[in-house]
């Protein structure tokens, strides 16, 4: 391992470390312990979902307690917009436009996190029964948490874009990443003393660990897959590049999404849940029970939003159009097709064949793991959602790894003349 990627390592693991000492700088003006008792009161349902995510800044109320979910759903509706507006998709295609179509994402982001915070804020209010929640007057609290969160907010984002620049990786993923994974422990621990108190079953809590095994398995399996397209190259173009290395297939993967669409479902099923709990009508709280994380009918729309996102995101990463283009230009074919529009339509064919599987695998990775952990019985929210991300994230990262282990030998090889 050379000495640039070892700094990128500890980069990141540096970045990780200040991540988590924010997630235990509080809001002033909050009582810890009564929050605290709140979130365990309401840990299998929406509450629940998002203190994961937040790697258990959420309980804390922690100035960065709304996480990197804020800025992800800026993310969805910049894509969507995108998507449906020609001329902001222009911009992602330039680098001076990119920059500017970034900017229109962190501006979502301060819109969407302050209006999430007000709303946490107020809500705040409205419980811990007997003892409030909230030490100073509202008047002052609410605009001070709101400062404070956004303040969180927005710094997390930055550490996010630094991992991605200096680090290895997706800054964004390996935060959450990083939040998800801060959870197991106590997760583990929580699961003993069930056990230890007879509300769990040996033989559930092991059934247990052989779902979560197989979800890690069929997640490592089907990440790995590709349908690779093989290219052939005209005689003069091989006798040209004879000392190079010419790719001789097109690799598609069966999950060309990675893992954007549970994480876009995720925000966006969460994004209601944040502002209905704050408020006290009977109507809305109910609502907001029926789109509980531990109920069928939350499960379903993670189902479908997964399978839309995963269509979506798959079209936005790979352009069978400019892959023809680039195979005509350097000389390539796909025995049997016809170089141009016959290309590109018969490489959009084999995605879209290639996205349906891929989109029903992620679907059925972030629903069937709960499915069955909740006819078992089990009093405590499971789901695939997050073995999925921390899988995905992890093999990400070992491939960006590899890439830079790589790029120092041909440096080196290069350095010395062979």
């Amino acid at each position: 391992m050379n000495k640039q990627l070892t700094n990128r390592i500890l980069f990141v693991l540096v970045s990780l470390f200040a991540y988590r000492v924010l997630a235990y700088v509080g809001v002033p003006g909050v009582n810890i312990d009564v929050i605290k008792s709140f979130f365990d009161d309401n840990s299998s349902n929406a509450l629940g979902l998002f203190n994961m995510f937040s790697g258990g800044a959420a309980e804390r109320f922690s100035i960065i307690s709304l996480g990197i979910m804020p800025y992800i759903t800026a993310s969805i509706v910049m894509e969507l917009i995108a998507a449906t507006f020609p001329t902001i998709g222009k911009l992602k295609k330039e680098r001076d436009g990119m920059v500017k179509y970034m900017q229109i994402i962190r501006y979502a982001t301060i819109f969407i996190t302050i209006v999430q915070a007000v709303g946490v804020s107020i809500g705040l209010q409205s419980i811990g029964g007997g003892e409030s929640a909230i030490t100073i007057e509202m008047s002052k609290f609410v605009p001070i948490a709101a400062i404070s969160m956004l303040a969180g907010t927005m710094l997390l984002l930055w550490i996010g874009e630094q991992i991605t620049k200096h680090g290895v990786g997706n800054g964004v993923s390996i935060i959450i990443f990083a939040g998800i994974v801060s959870g197991i422990p106590t997760a583990i621990g929580g699961t003993i003393k069930l056990l230890n108190m007879g509300d769990l079953n040996f033989f559930v809590v092991l059934a247990i660990f052989v779902i979560i095994i197989a979800t890690v398995g069929a997640i490592i399996f089907v990440e790995l897959g590709e349908r690779r397209i093989p290219i052939s190259y005209s005689r003069k173009v091989v006798m040209q590049n004879q000392n190079k290395r010419i790719m001789n297939y097109v690799p598609i993967k069966i999950n060309l999404s990675g893992v954007i669409p549970p994480i876009f479902a995720s925000a966006v099923l969460m994004f209601p849940a944040t502002i209905l709990q704050a408020s006290t009508n009977p109507i809305i709280l109910s609502i907001n029970d029926f789109l509980s994380p531990n109920g069928y009918f939350f499960n379903l729309l993670m189902f479908l939003f997964v399978v839309f996102f995963a269509y979506f995101y798959a079209s936005i990463v790979f352009n069978a159009k400019d892959i023809s283009e680039n195979l005509k230009k350097q000389g390539g074919f796909i025995p049997g097709v016809r170089p141009g529009a016959s290309t590109a339509e018969f490489l959009n064919e084999t995605a879209s064949r290639l996205t349906f599987w891929g989109a029903i695998y992620l679907a059925l990775i972030s629903t069937l793991p709960w499915v069955l952990v909740k006819l078992m019985g089990v009093p405590f929210y499971f789901g695939g959602t997050s073995v999925l991300i921390v899988v995905q994230v992890a093999l990400d990262t070992m491939r960006k790894i590899e890439a830079q282990i790589y790029m120092s030998k041909y440096e080196t090889l290069s350095a010395v003349g062979l």
